[in-house]
């Protein structure tokens, strides 16, 4: 197709919610749609982001990671947050561990209270929830198998540890679920992920966008930085972008689609003209709209690992000897199948820390080796950790933007730990 200058819709951002709304919308013929991304493309041959069990990878380096650090946390002795975040198409989908939760039906109705949000109910979003999913082990009440998302169910026959963490469970008087999405979440059990039959990563740029980049009336540029939002008065009518060392324009007869996540969004509105006028001015932004809450309310939720050495030499330590992960990912590339097919986050659950709670606030993922995050600082015996963390933090921050030039990164303060709260339920939880 040839390149326009102007669509009907412009799609800022190719993650999670740009390559949904590039596929839904391109199924209209009649319309143009321009779908923009920072990164670069998902390499279908870059074992870092395809292989699952290779999770830590593309969060090293900056290929297919922002990196972005906070600003010193005042609640945590001044400690700067690693923040990651995807980059290229997929978005943070080609980045993520790969963990199929969707959040307890309680919290969709919680929020269905509030004036206005009557269709954000569990019972209205479950049929979209379904939609999306392709379940490989089969469709029933709350799983689908027609959608574009590859979800697959850990199998019987996986590391003894997970089944141990579950019996633990049990004997300490928890309930055991078979499907943490299902009819109650609350308890332990096996956790999906979005992974295909294959063994591959189901980044929506998998799911969503290979079914959508064949049509002509949808052009996909990569390597393409977002500088701001176009405006003419209070509507919006195109985007400026930094691409091929060159700033260019193009332009929206419908809608300009911003889908650049909770850090970049608000930094990209804010180079736009909407925002804080305070904050604006200071950055000489000529003010659109003085919208104080732009890059206000930044929620997030903190994890910590507890690791334990391994009495029986059953965890996946071995697999971190070069020689076996050879092995591993030559099974992995020729059959799909094997250590490297899975996130190894195949066990956790959900609890409540008292009775006073009415559903889950703690969250557990188990993993049979003990590591950081992002690969680094393995233990070098056998061992496995628990990672655990507060599902409805009450802590609030804020991102903002430290110049004009989108190529410098926010400033971001997730004021962790500042609500009493979340100390109680760490300590719970623990």
């Amino acid at each position: 197709m040839k390149r326009l200058q102007e669509y009907d819709y412009i799609i800022i951002g190719a993650g999670s919610a740009g390559n949904v709304l590039a596929a839904r919308l391109s199924e209209d013929a009649s319309v143009a749609i321009l779908l923009l991304e920072a990164g670069g493309p998902d390499y279908r041959l870059d074992f870092r982001t395809q292989m699952p069990a290779a999770l830590a990878y593309p969060l090293q380096g900056r290929r297919y990671n922002w990196g972005y650090t906070s600003e010193p946390e005042p609640h945590l002795n001044g400690r700067q947050m690693q923040c990651g975040r995807g980059k290229g198409l997929g978005g943070s989908s080609l980045i993520n561990g790969m963990c199929y939760i969707r959040g307890n039906a309680l919290d969709y109705d919680h929020w269905a209270q509030r004036p206005g949000l009557a269709d954000w109910s569990y019972l209205h979003c479950l049929p979209y929830f379904k939609k999306a999913e392709a379940r490989d082990s089969g469709a029933d009440d709350y799983h689908g198998v027609d959608g574009p998302v590859c979800v697959t169910t850990p199998k019987a026959g996986n590391n003894a540890l997970y089944h141990a963490l579950v019996a633990g469970a049990v004997q300490a008087g928890y309930k055991q679920t078979d499907d943490l999405n299902g009819y109650r979440q609350e308890g332990f059990g096996p956790m999906d992920r979005t992974t295909t039959a294959r063994g591959r990563r189901a980044s929506t740029a998998r799911g969503y966008l290979d079914q959508a980049r064949v049509r002509p009336n949808l052009d996909i540029v990569t390597h393409a930085l977002t500088n701001k939002i176009l405006f003419s008065a209070k509507r919006a009518i195109g985007v400026s972008y930094l691409h091929e060392s060159q700033v260019k324009a193009v332009y929206a007869k419908r809608e300009v689609l911003l889908c650049a996540g909770a850090i970049a969004s608000p930094q990209i509105l804010q180079r736009s003209g909407i925002g804080p006028s305070v904050l604006l001015r200071q950055h000489e932004i000529a003010v659109i709209v003085d919208l104080p809450g732009v890059g206000q309310n930044l929620q997030d939720h903190l994890e910590i690992y507890q690791q334990y050495e391994c009495k029986q030499p059953i965890t996946l330590a071995p697999a971190l000897n070069p020689w076996r992960q050879l092995k591993i990912g030559a099974q992995w590339l020729l059959r799909g199948r094997g250590i490297g097919a899975s996130n190894q986050f195949e066990a956790g659950g959900f609890v409540r820390t008292s009775p006073s709670v009415s559903w889950p606030n703690i969250q557990y993922h188990f993993l049979p080796l003990a590591i950081n995050y992002n690969g680094s600082k393995p233990i070098k015996v056998h061992s496995f950790q628990a990672h655990m963390g507060t599902m409805r933090s009450l802590s609030r921050g804020r991102v903002q933007l430290r110049s004009k030039d989108p190529r410098q990164h926010p400033s971001i303060l997730f004021n962790y730990m500042s609500h009493e709260q979340d100390w109680r339920e760490f300590r719970e939880g623990v």
